[in-house]
C-alpha cells in the first residue's frame, strides 16, 4: 500500500474539513501555485491526480464527443417546466461522469454551465445562452438544472455546475474592457436575484465571473464575490475566472500593470480558479509571493475551497461509498437520454398565433411542401454537444406523413460564378475554387443563401460542402457545416455599380484570383493564422492594398420561384426561416437587427401570397421583430435550435400528436426603437423588460398558446405561516381544460404593488408551475410564495425593505393574459425620509440623468458624468442624481467625498431638480494622469448652502470631471 493512503485526507470517513486541513498542511508552496491554474497539476507524492476545471454543458455536455444534444438553453428555458429540467441536468451529469470515467485527469467534472446572465436585451449576440429576461424564471429553471446535475447525494457530487457570468453581462460590444453601471436597486432585484435562487435553493458549487468590469471594477475581482456570494449565501464551493481573464485584465481593461497584480487581486476577491496559460498563472503568483502582493495564505484559502469541491466528487477517495463513480461509458447517449431530449424539445415548443389552421388534419393531406433555408437541417451552436444523431423537420413530417406526397424547396438560389473577363469558377481538387475558360469545364453550382446585413454562405450542390477559407488562405468547397470561433464559412458579397460583385472573407478581407493557378484566394494569399486574420478588418490592412477580383453570379435557378411553384401546388405549405447560430449574432458579435433576414421574410411573404394555408416555423436562438410577418401568417410557431430531436418535434406540434404549451421567456419588442442604448442595463429608468415596459410589444413575456381552451376560477389569496415559519402568500387558483385536446398549461402568477415609495414593476413574476390536464380535467393549483419576495431595495437604508401596500394577485396564461385577480393588503413598514444629514452614499440616488457609476476604492461607488466619447454620452444633456423625501430641512453646508476623472469639475447643489434654485457649488480639482476611479486621489469638499425655505429634494448636477463617492448636509 502506498504510503500516501494512510494520510488523513485519503480518509473519507473523516470530517470534510479535518481532510483539507491534512492536505494544505503537505503541500509545499510550489506545489499550492500549480494547483491555482484551471489545469491543476498532479502532486505524485501525495497521490493527488491531475485535474481539468472546465469544460461546456450548456445543453449537453459538449466538445468531446458523441453526447445527448438538448435544445439551446433559451429553449429549455421556454418549457418553464423545472422538473423537466433537472432531469435533463442529472442526464448531464450521467454523461459528464461517462466521460471522466473514460479519461479522468481530461474530462474534468465541473462544468461551465449553466448561463444565468439576465438577457434585458434581445440583441445581446449570446442570447441562446440564457434563459429569458426574468430572475425567478431564469433563478428557479437554472436551480432545477443544477440539482439534477450535482446530484441527490447528502455529500458525494455527481458532477459540479458553475453558473456563470457573474455578472451583468449582456453585451458583446466591448465586453472585454467595458463596464456596465449598475445602481442598487437594479443589482439587488435584477441581476444578482438571477444568481441568488440557483445557489442558495439550487447548491451550485461553482461559478464564473465575467469578462466586463460592474462599476469600474473588472468582474474578476468585484467585492461582491466575497461579500455577497461566499458571504451573504455563504457558497461553499470555488470560483474561476472566465478563459484569459488574469491576463484581460491587464491587457484589455487596463486595470493592471501586470499579471502578478491581477492575480493577487483575483484571489484576494474570491476567485479561487485561474483560467489562463499555466505558466502565466504560474509565473504570475510566484511574482505575487515575492513582491509581497500575496500570502500563502491567500492560496491555502483557494485550495480549501476547490479541494472541498474535489473531494465530494469522490477524489482522494479509498472508500467506495461514492454512488456516482460506477457510473459507466453506456449511459452515453442511451436510449432513454434521447426520449427526454424529444421531450424537451416538444415542450420548448411556442405556438405564437394560430388562426385555426393547426393542429394540421394529416388524414386529410394529399400534398405537402416543405420550405424553408432551415428547414431540412439541424444546427449546433458553439456550446453544443457533439449530435449523435438528428432529424430535421422536413424528415419528421416525412416520417409522419407517409401517406402524402411532401415535397421540399429551400427557397435558396443556385448560382455559378464568372470573372471579370468571362471565366468560369469550378470545383477542383479538393474543392478549390479555380477559374478557367468558359466552356472548358463544368461550371460550379453554388446554393446561395443570403443571411442578411452582408453575410452569405455558399454550398457546393456537388459536394455539399461549404465555401470556406482555408489556413492558407485559400477558398474551398470542404466545410461540412458552418461553425467554428471564426466563421470562415461566410462571405461577404458587395454588389457594384456595373452589376458585378466583391468578395470578401468573414471579416471584411478582400479575395481575389491567383494568376498562376487560378484558385480562389485571400488577397494576397497570406499565410497568416487565425489569429492573424482575425485582427483585420479592411482591405488596407492587407499587404499590397490589392483590390478584390469582381465576379459576376449567375442565378441557374431562382429560389423563392421554386419555393413558390411547390407552394402553390400543395394542401398546406410548412415554411422553415431563423438563425445559424454562428452568423449575425453569437459570441464576441452582437445581431444588428432584430429582424429575420430580408430574404427569408421575402420568402414567408411570397410563400403565403400563393398559399394561405401557410405555417411558418421559425427556428431560432433569439426573439424577433416579425414585421408585417405576423399580419400574414396564419399560424407561427417558434423553439430555439433544439438538438437531435428537432424534427420529430415539430412534426409532432404541427400534426397534434403534441399540444404546444411553451411560453415565451423574453419580451418579443416590435423593432429595436423600442430598446435604450444596448450598454445601458438600467431597465427600471429605461422601461425595459415586461416588467417595465410599457408601449406595445409583438408577444408579451410568458405568451404562448396551445389548442385548448384553459379556463381559471375562484383564485384565493391570504397571508399565513410557511412550512418553514417564514411568512408566505398562499395562492389557490382552480384550472380547468375546457376544450377537446389533453395538453400542458403554464399557470403564471404576477404581482404589482398599487403603491409604492418607489418606481415598481408594473408586473413581476412571483411564481409558475406546468401542469397537464386531460379534455375536461380540473385542477386546485396552490402555490406558497414567500411573501419577502415582494420586497424591494430600499436605498435610504441599504436594504430590503417589505413595504405596507395593497397587492393585486394575477394568475394567467402570460404577463398580458391574466385570467383571475385578487387583491390583498401586506402589512409592511413605512419608509422614513431621508436624513440626508449622516453620511448618504452618492449611488443610493432616487433618480438620475446622464450618469455612470464607476469605480471607487475608499468602498461602494463613485457618480460621475457620462463622458464625451463613451457610448451613453449624449451631448447637451445635463447630468445630475438627487434624493427625495429629504427629513433634514434647513442645512447650511455640503460636504463630500469627491475626486475628479480627468479634468476638474464642479458638484452644483440645486433644490428641487437640475434647473432648481443654485443652493451651492462644490469645486472638484483635477488630478493629473487619472483617467479611472483606481488611480482616482479622494478628497473633502465642502461648500456652504444658500436656501430660502425648507428643501424636500436635493439635487447634485456634475459638471466636467467630478465624481462624487459619499455626502452630508450639515
Amino acid at each position: 500500500m502506498k504510503e500516501y493512503i494512510q494520510y488523513p485526507m485519503w480518509d473519507a470517513t473523516l470530517p470534510l474539513e479535518e481532510r483539507l486541513n491534512d492536505l494544505i498542511a503537505r503541500l509545499t508552496t510550489e506545489e499550492k501555485i500549480r494547483l491555482i491554474p484551471t489545469r491543476e497539476a498532479a502532486v505524485p507524492r501525495l497521490g493527488i491526480p491531475g485535474y481539468n476545471v472546465g469544460g461546456e454543458a450548456a445543453h449537453g455536455v459538449a466538445w468531446i464527443g458523441e453526447a445527448t444534444v438538448f435544445p439551446q438553453p433559451l429553449g429549455l428555458s421556454s418549457t418553464w417546466n423545472t422538473k423537466l429540467m433537472r432531469e435533463i441536468g442529472s442526464v448531464i451529469g450521467d454523461e459528464a461522469r461517462a466521460y471522466h470515467h473514460r479519461a479522468p485527469e481530461r474530462h474534468g467534472l465541473t462544468l461551465w454551465a449553466p448561463t444565468v446572465d439576465l438577457e434585458r436585451d434581445p440583441r445581446w449576440g449570446r442570447t441562446e445562452e440564457g434563459y429569458g429576461e426574468d430572475p425567478v424564471l431564469t433563478g428557479e429553471m437554472s436551480a432545477a438544472l443544477v440539482k439534477g446535475m450535482q446530484g441527490k447525494h447528502p455529500f458525494y457530487l455527481k458532477m459540479v455546475a458553475t453558473l456563470k457570468h457573474f455578472f451583468a453581462n449582456n453585451n458583446e460590444k466591448d465586453r472585454l474592457n467595458c463596464s456596465s453601471s449598475i445602481d442598487p436597486r437594479n443589482l439587488r432585484e435584477y441581476y444578482l436575484k438571477a444568481f441568488e435562487t440557483p445557489f442558495v435553493e439550487g447548491g451550485a458549487l461553482s461559478m464564473m465571473t465575467a469578462y466586463n468590469s460592474i462599476n469600474g471594477t473588472p468582474a474578476i475581482e468585484s467585492p461582491y464575490v466575497n461579500d455577497v456570494v461566499k458571504g451573504e449565501w455563504a457558497m461553499p464551493g470555488f470560483i474561476v475566472c472566465d478563459g484569459g481573464d488574469l491576463s484581460q485584465t491587464v491587457n484589455d481593461h487596463g486595470y493592471h500593470a501586470t499579471h502578478a497584480e491581477s492575480a493577487a487581486g483575483a484571489l484576494k476577491a474570491g476567485v479561487d480558479c485561474l483560467t489562463d496559460e499555466v505558466d502565466l498563472v504560474v509565473s504570475a503568483l510566484e511574482e505575487a509571493l515575492e513582491r509581497n502582493l500575496l500570502e500563502v495564505e491567500d492560496l491555502d484559502r483557494a485550495i480549501r475551497n476547490i479541494f472541498g469541491v474535489r473531494m465530494r466528487l469522490g477524489q482522494l477517495d479509498q472508500t467506495g461509498l461514492n454512488p456516482y463513480a460506477s457510473i459507466s461509458e453506456s449511459v452515453l447517449c442511451a436510449p432513454e437520454h434521447a426520449k427526454l431530449s424529444y421531450r424537451a424539445a416538444a415542450e420548448s415548443i411556442v405556438l405564437l398565433q394560430n388562426d385555426g389552421l393547426l393542429p394540421l388534419q394529416s388524414e386529410r393531406l394529399k400534398k405537402v411542401s416543405v420550405i424553408g433555408p432551415l428547414a431540412h437541417v439541424v444546427y449546433t451552436d458553439w456550446y453544443s454537444g457533439t449530435l449523435p444523431y438528428k432529424v430535421t423537420v422536413l424528415e419528421g413530417l416525412r416520417k409522419q406523413l407517409g401517406g402524402a406526397e411532401v415535397s421540399f424547396a429551400d427557397g435558396n438560389d443556385r448560382v455559378s460564378l464568372k470573372t471579370a473577363d468571362g471565366k468560369v469558377i469550378t470545383l477542383g481538387a479538393e474543392g478549390k475554387l479555380v477559374a478557367v475558360p468558359e466552356g472548358s469545364a463544368e461550371a460550379a453550382e453554388f446554393i446561395h443563401q443570403d443571411w442578411g446585413w452582408g453575410s452569405h454562405t455558399l454550398r457546393s450542390v456537388k459536394n455539399n460542402r461549404y465555401v470556406s477559407l482555408t489556413e492558407q488562405g485559400i477558398y474551398q468547397a470542404n466545410a461540412p457545416e458552418i461553425g467554428g470561433w471564426f466563421v470562415k464559412e461566410v462571405v461577404q458579397i458587395d454588389s457594384q455599380a456595373d452589376g458585378g460583385s466583391t468578395l470578401r472573407t468573414w471579416n471584411g478581407l478582400p479575395l481575389r484570383l491567383n494568376e498562376h493557378q487560378g484558385q480562389l484566394v485571400l488577397s494576397p494569399a497570406a499565410e497568416k493564422t487565425d489569429e492573424d486574420l482575425s485582427s483585420l478588418s479592411n482591405p488596407d490592412a492587407v499587404e499590397g492594398k490589392q483590390q478584390p477580383a469582381l465576379f459576376k453570379l449567375d442565378i441557374v435557378a431562382n429560389g423563392i420561384e421554386q419555393a413558390k411553384k411547390a407552394a402553390q401546388n400543395s394542401d398546406v405549405t410548412v415554411v422553415v426561416v431563423g438563425n445559424s447560430p454562428y452568423i449575425n449574432g453569437k459570441e464576441e458579435i452582437d445581431r444588428p437587427s432584430l429582424l429575420l433576414p430580408p430574404e427569408q421574410a421575402r420568402l414567408v411573404r411570397e410563400v403565403c401570397q400563393v398559399n394561405p394555408n401557410t405555417v411558418v416555423v421559425i427556428v431560432g436562438s433569439y426573439p424577433f421583430a416579425l414585421q408585417e410577418l405576423k399580419d400574414i401568417a396564419p399560424a407561427i410557431v417558434y423553439l430555439t435550435h433544439a438538438g437531435q430531436e428537432l424534427g420529430n418535434a415539430v412534426a409532432d406540434v404541427l400534426l397534434g400528436n403534441y399540444a404546444p404549451a411553451g411560453r415565451l421567456n423574453m419580451t418579443w419588442y416590435e423593432d429595436e426603437s423600442q430598446l435604450p442604448d444596448i450598454m445601458d442595463y438600467d431597465v427600471i429608468h429605461n422601461g425595459t423588460t415586461y416588467m417595465y415596459h410599457e408601449g406595445p410589444v409583438l408577444y408579451p413575456f410568458g405568451h404562448g398558446l396551445t389548442y385548448s381552451e384553459f379556463e381559471y376560477r375562484e383564485i384565493r389569496v391570504e397571508r399565513a405561516q410557511g412550512a418553514s415559519r417564514d411568512d408566505v402568500l398562499k395562492i389557490e387558483v382552480l384550472v380547468e381544460n375546457k376544450g377537446e385536446y389533453a395538453s400542458d398549461e403554464v399557470v403564471q402568477l404576477y404581482g404589482h404593488a398599487q403603491t409604492s415609495r418607489v418606481k415598481r414593476p408594473q408586473r413581476q413574476l412571483i411564481g409558475f408551475r406546468r401542469i397537464h390536464l386531460a379534455s375536461g380535467a380540473v385542477e386546485n393549483l396552490s402555490f406558497e410564495i414567500p411573501v419577502q419576495k415582494l420586497a424591494f431595495w430600499d436605498v435610504t437604508r441599504d436594504r430590503y425593505c417589505l413595504e405596507s401596500a395593497t397587492w393585486s394577485i394575477r394568475a394567467g396564461r402570460s404577463s398580458a393574459d391574466i385570467r383571475q385577480t385578487a387583491e390583498i393588503h401586506i402589512e409592511g413598514e413605512s419608509i422614513p425620509a431621508r436624513a440626508l444629514n449622516l453620511p448618504t452614499f452618492a449611488e443610493n440616488y432616487d433618480a438620475y440623468a446622464g450618469v455612470l457609476l464607476d469605480e471607487c476604492l475608499e468602498g461602494r461607488s463613485a457618480v460621475r458624468a457620462i463622458a464625451p466619447g463613451e457610448s451613453l454620452y449624449r451631448e447637451g444633456r445635463s447630468s445630475w442624481i438627487s434624493f427625495h423625501d429629504n427629513a433634514f430641512r434647513q442645512a447650511s453646508e455640503f460636504e463630500g467625498r469627491v475626486a475628479a476623472f480627468g479634468e476638474d469639475g464642479e458638484l452644483e447643489i440645486r433644490a428641487e431638480g437640475p434647473e432648481g434654485p443654485l443652493l451651492g457649488t462644490c469645486v472638484v480639482p483635477g488630478s493629473a494622469g487619472t483617467v479611472n476611479g483606481k488611480n482616482l486621489q479622494w478628497n473633502t469638499a465642502c461648500c456652504s448652502l444658500k436656501a430660502e425655505r425648507e428643501i424636500n429634494q436635493i439635487c447634485i448636477v456634475f459638471k466636467g470631471g467630478a465624481a462624487l463617492q459619499q455626502f452630508v448636509l450639515k
